[in-house]
């Protein structure tokens, strides 16, 4: 499966300008690849079911259950930011076509160890996280190419079917799982003929990124990022932007809390339900046939309730479908139950990714996703790992008892973080008409090979000076510290405004950055809202030249050369 994460669709959906919802599907490219990503999508339901009730056949323990689901999801909260930096970095229809092979031959693996009855709790558990080691680094280079394949004006269709194709496989996926699992009389060949399916279902994409003949939107003129430098930088804006730190923590402690009845579903199923395979994968349906009517209706009550009302009435309802989880051991309460908890899932999961989306410029979009999806993974994997020891130590009951609660109390103390409230910053690239200062032009170098050295050293700061009147200083000095946050997220390692003690209407702002390379990219990354902010702040410069820029780069020490050989 390419992606299982929350998607944005309903939400961007409500906004499409066709009055058809299908007009992405007339473009080849994209219906290929949205016909091979729905039938992978599946497989990797279909696996999810087969692999959780495999392991309830190997063991009996709560938490080695739980695990599974602790093993799908570590690897996003290892590896998020890593995916995300490989994505905005190298040529992504490579990158997926490695990671999904990669996919392919670890399933294919686990299928073969299956059929042969050479499998274990643990080998298990090692399998479906290499497998999820191949879908962690996937994603974000998966989420970032669907403004590649259709024109930018069917972008919100493409992103509607996305979440169409998605919330159809997890209502279909876990009931043909669990029927094909209990169609053999061994689990184990059931469960291998379902890994084997899957594996196979990841060829269909490969071949499809194989025949795409890839077209970049954006190149940029600089040299790419490295990998470490690139997650700094990703880390760098997280750390400065509010807005993405809302979302990014309202999803870990809802997926934290919640995560319990994914984990537990199938123990739920077994033991005080009595539940075959089967069975368990017609609640895992049930979650799924409510996040394909979230997908349908989502638009309409988006345009009614805000997003802090939705997530506020999806959490209140996950605290009662715990419960029910808990003490109702009735198939005809909780089925029903489950579909509405799919609606409030996918609810609050596509409102929270939009929110992501939305409140990030196209840059860094692919880290900001990475970011994204390692926490909700990490929130489903601690949570998973909580819970299933729990279980293990008390009863089960106990444990969705407590998830339920603590899930209550939370939610008052992170209310504070508000999702998609007031208007949304405009992140269309900004393009200066001025030139970019190039450090040749420093006359700092006696080679142009040393004014190329110049480009990559560092650190660079760049000093700007205004001249301020003294009853404007307060409205400057608030413009100039939200022009602070755009420095930092774009790459600045230190900022500060000072004021000059003998002329007090002289005001100079100065900040770092790694390297000239880095003061380069800092440029390309400028958006409209952000250049609305430095209009502000130039606009209270009441000199008639413009405010004074002067940039310097660290002068190291240069030890003299010592003469050649020949004349010692």
């Amino acid at each position: 499966m390419p992606f299982e994460t929350p998607n944005t669709g309903p939400v961007v959906a409500a906004a499409s300008p066709t009055p058809s919802g299908f007009a992405p599907l007339r473009i080849r490219l994209f219906r290929d690849r949205w016909i091979a990503s729905t039938v992978s999508s599946v497989g990797t339901w279909m696996q999810d079911t087969a692999g959780t009730w495999l392991m309830t056949s190997l063991t009996a323990s709560p938490l080695l259950i739980a695990l599974m689901q602790t093993a799908a999801s570590l690897p996003v909260l290892m590896l998020g930011l890593l995916a995300g930096a490989t994505a905005d970095i190298f040529d992504r229809r490579k990158l997926l076509i490695f990671w999904q092979a990669w996919m392919l031959v670890s399933v294919a693996i686990l299928a073969l160890l299956t059929f042969i009855g050479y499998i274990s709790p643990w080998t298990l558990l090692a399998f479906t996280f290499l497998l999820n080691i191949g879908s962690a680094m996937n994603n974000p280079a998966w989420q970032a190419i669907v403004p590649e394949l259709v024109p930018r004006e069917l972008i919100p269709d493409t992103v509607a079917l996305n979440a169409a194709s998605n919330n159809l496989a997890r209502a279909v996926g876990p009931a043909l799982g669990g029927l094909m699992v209990a169609g053999f009389v061994s689990v184990h060949t059931g469960a291998g003929w379902v890994f084997f399916l899957n594996a196979a279902s990841f060829a269909g994409v490969i071949w499809v990124l194989f025949n795409w003949k890839r077209t970049p939107l954006f190149k940029s003129a600089l040299p790419s990022e490295r990998i470490a430098g690139s997650i700094m930088t990703g880390l760098r804006y997280v750390r400065y932007a509010p807005e993405l730190q809302s979302s990014l923590i309202r999803a870990f402690t809802f997926t934290f809390f919640v995560s319990a009845i994914w984990a537990l579903l199938a123990v739920v199923a077994k033991r005080d339900l009595s539940e075959g395979a089967l069975g368990y994968g017609i609640l895992n349906g049930s979650l799924g046939l409510g996040a394909v009517i979230a997908a349908t209706q989502l638009p309409r009550i988006r345009r009614r309730i805000s997003a802090d009302t939705i997530i506020a009435v999806s959490t209140f309802y996950d605290v009662i479908t715990l419960l029910v989880l808990a003490y109702a051991h009735y198939p005809a309460v909780i089925i029903p139950t489950l579909i509405l908890s799919g609606f409030a899932w996918t609810s609050t999961m596509s409102t929270l990714n939009t929110s992501v989306q939305l409140s990030v410029p196209a840059w860094v979009q692919a880290r900001a996703l990475g970011t994204y999806l390692m926490t909700f993974q990490g929130g489903m994997a601690l949570g998973s790992i909580l819970w299933g020891f729990v279980a293990e130590h008390t009863s089960t009951p106990i444990a969705l008892a407590a998830s339920a609660c603590g899930l209550a109390i939370s939610y008052p103390a992170i209310r504070r973080f508000h999702i998609l409230q007031g208007p949304l910053p405009d992140h269309t690239p900004f393009r200066s008409a001025r030139s970019t200062v190039q450090p040749s032009q420093f006359q700092l170098a006696d080679s142009v090979a040393q004014a190329d050295d110049l480009v990559h050293e560092g650190p660079v700061r760049i000093s700007i000076d205004y001249r301020i009147p003294v009853e404007r200083y307060s409205e400057f000095t608030h413009a100039i510290h939200q022009l602070r946050g755009v420095r930092l997220r774009d790459g600045a390692i230190r900022w500060g405004i000072y004021r000059d003690v003998v002329d007090p209407e002289h005001l100079n702002e100065t900040f770092l950055m790694e390297s000239w390379l880095d003061y380069l990219r800092s440029r390309e990354r400028i958006t409209a809202a952000d250049e609305a902010i430095r209009a502000r702040v130039r606009a209270l410069h009441t000199s008639e030249e413009p405010p004074k820029i002067s940039y310097q780069i660290y002068a190291r020490e240069i030890t003299p050369h010592e003469p050649p050989e020949e004349f010692k």
